[in-house]
C-alpha cells in the first residue's frame, strides 16, 4: 500500500491527546493548514491546555487531565450517531 493510501486512523487514548496514524491534514476553521509533525503519526491535544495548539506537548499529564466521559459506539456506527449520544 502506497503511504498516502494509508487510512487515517485517530485513537482516543485514555486520559490523553487524539493521536493521528496516516496522511492527515490539520485545518483550522479558515481553511488554514497546519504543519504536521513528520512522522508515521502524530497527537492532537484533547485537553485543552497545550501550548503548542492544535498539537499535544504532554501538558495533559502535568495537569492529571481526565475526561468527563468518552462515548463508546457499535462498530459501524456513524459520526451522526456520536452526536446523538452526547
Amino acid at each position: 500500500m502506497a503511504e498516502d493510501d494509508r487510512p487515517v486512523t485517530i485513537l482516543v487514548r485514555r486520559n490523553g491527546p487524539y493521536r493521528v496514524y496516516g496522511p492527515a491534514k490539520v485545518v483550522d476553521q479558515d481553511g488554514n493548514e497546519f504543519e504536521v509533525p513528520p512522522g508515521d503519526w502524530f497527537t492532537l491535544c484533547r485537553c485543552g491546555e497545550s501550548e503548542t495548539k492544535p498539537f499535544c506537548d504532554s501538558t495533559h499529564k502535568r495537569i492529571d487531565f481526565q475526561p468527563e466521559t468518552c462515548v463508546r459506539l457499535e462498530a459501524g456506527a456513524t459520526p451522526e450517531d456520536a452526536s446523538r449520544s452526547s
